[in-house]
């Protein structure tokens, strides 16, 4: 009788231990699947530096290896700095960025020493779309596929990644919004130049990038800059399923707000120099009257100069941005020669220089109608310019014609 009740004990005890072991069976072989794709696919984003070619941040992916313990960083955003013809492609945009490789630790470490944080987004894709990442990767590596015309605002780093991720998953990518307003590529850059306090930057960069850059951006355009890639996917879905699975700081830096420094702001600067100027044109001291006439020389040569620059980077180059720049209507090229003739008693000389303040002043008086965001940092000097050609044309019997030093 015991014995039959220990044997029935027995089997009770292996129908529950059979119950449990298949219950835990499903999550095991679950986990078993999960650990079979052994790749791990993540966007890095890491922040913008303190110098000009990194003030807009940058993107690169990572792939890990559970089983061969690779951890690689791709990255699209590198350049051949060494070519002894680099500055020329680079000034007529043909300079051709490629794909390359870095160990993880050294990607890591070489942000930490330039102290730019580092933000970590794991991917949620199944194992086919790693694979068809990875082949991809593994194609554009190759070097008749690892070069490519760069674009800043359609074609660079950070959009490959994008177009990368969009073209290797197998179900469609619903990209999310960044941004709930309509903003420019002129007004996406200047965010990244005013927080840095980059003022000079921001008006190089103004005169130099024509009307096409006040087109206003699609949310799918604003992942031309790494931190809205990285805003973008935390937003996206896939299969109805979060784009990013994980998100965290791989390394952290505390954003210290930079203090703008209004006294070495270009306006400033130069509204000092109109006043300057404005005040010193009254006086009777010849060598006061010849340090201006110097100035007013040099000033259109410069604008001059600037007209010049801007066709040849609208008509000599590649860069798309830099066409049908309005900043031409007040930088005429003409004026590189016009400023060997600025205080000319020539009639044609006094006419042109009236002729050129007039359309200055019409052109300050509709600054904000035209198509293109003018920076206003060049106002005062064309203030200068201004008041210096009225004074030359009106003042009849002044210095410059008792001392003879009138062309």
């Amino acid at each position: 009788m015991l014995s039959f009740k220990l044997k029935n004990v027995n089997r009770i005890l292996k129908i529950i231990l059979l119950f449990f072991a298949v219950l835990f069976s499903f999550p095991a072989e679950t986990s078993a699947q999960q650990d079979s794709c052994h790749w791990q696919i993540s966007l890095l984003t890491v922040m913008p530096g303190e110098e000009l070619y990194s003030t807009f941040g940058h993107s690169a992916l990572r792939i890990t290896d559970t089983i061969t313990h690779m951890d690689i960083v791709y990255n699209y955003g590198t350049f051949n700095f060494d070519d002894p013809d680099f500055y020329t492609k680079f000034v007529r945009g043909k300079l051709k960025f490629y794909l390359s490789t870095d160990d993880f630790d050294s990607f890591v470490y070489e942000n930490q020493q330039e102290n730019r944080g580092i933000t970590e987004q794991i991917l949620n894709l199944t194992c086919g779309e790693k694979r068809n990442i990875i082949s991809l990767l593994e194609q554009n590596m190759m070097t008749a596929n690892r070069f490519y015309k760069y674009d800043f605002l359609f074609d660079n780093c950070t959009t490959r990644l994008r177009d990368l991720v969009e073209k290797g998953t197998d179900s469609t990518v619903h990209f999310g919004r960044a941004l709930q307003k309509k903003v420019t590529f002129r007004d996406l850059i200047h965010e990244y130049l005013n927080y840095g306090d980059k003022q000079w930057s921001k008006l190089g960069i103004d005169l130099l990038l024509g009307a096409n850059t006040d087109a206003v951006a699609t949310p799918y355009q604003v992942m031309f800059l790494p931190d809205y890639l990285m805003k973008t996917f935390d937003s996206s879905t896939i299969n109805s399923q979060p784009l990013v699975t994980d998100k965290h700081s791989l390394f952290k830096i505390n954003h210290s707000l930079i203090e703008k420094n209004n006294l070495t702001h270009p306006f400033f600067l130069f509204l000092c120099l109109f006043v300057l100027v404005a005040f010193l044109s009254f006086s009777k001291n010849l060598f006061i009257q010849k340090s201006l006439a110097s100035l007013d020389g040099f000033l259109f040569f410069i604008i001059g100069f600037l007209g010049i620059l801007m066709l040849f980077m609208w008509f000599g180059t590649d860069h798309a941005q830099c066409r049908n720049n309005y900043n031409l209507l007040w930088a005429w090229p003409t004026n590189i020669i016009a400023a060997f003739y600025v205080h000319s008693k020539k009639n044609w000389a006094r006419i042109y220089f009236m002729i050129y303040s007039i359309f200055i002043i019409i052109i300050i008086l509709i600054w904000g109608f035209f198509p293109q965001q003018l920076n206003l940092s060049v106002v005062p000097i064309l203030a200068i310019l201004i008041f210096r050609s009225w004074i030359y044309f009106f003042r009849k019997n002044n210095l410059y014609a008792s001392h003879s030093i009138s062309k």
